[in-house]
């Protein structure tokens, strides 16, 4: 078994897993996702669930990397105690041209559906 369950991905991807899992833990939420846009930039949330503004933390990380000027994303890491994603965050992402999803559960091992 690996030293970290980040380490069976491809280094970028581990890296993304790792924010993704800080951002959910540093904020005590549901979910934690970052993103990779087409120029490397990354940006990181967590489930947003405030009385008025509910957001996953998929759209909470989108919502950071477009007001920052990206238009693609290339990856996107989500850990989260789902089986799978969402059909709203799958939109939100197809939006946005996104070619890789890592999807986790909280202790980072990759989840099958994907």
């Amino acid at each position: 078994m690996s030293a970290t369950p980040e380490a069976d991905l491809p280094d970028e991807d581990a890296k993304l897993v790792a924010l993704a899992r800080a951002a959910k833990f540093r904020a005590g939420a549901v979910e934690g996702a970052a993103v990779r846009d087409d120029m490397g930039r990354t940006y990181v949330a967590a489930t947003v669930d405030l009385p008025s503004l509910h957001l996953s933390a998929v759209q909470a990380a989108v919502v950071a990397a477009v007001s920052s000027g990206s238009t693609a994303l290339e990856a996107v890491a989500v850990v989260s105690p789902a089986e799978t994603l969402d059909d709203t965050d799958r939109a939100v992402l197809s939006d946005l041209s996104v070619t890789t999803l890592v999807l986790t559960g909280p202790d980072g091992l990759p989840r099958a559906g994907r």
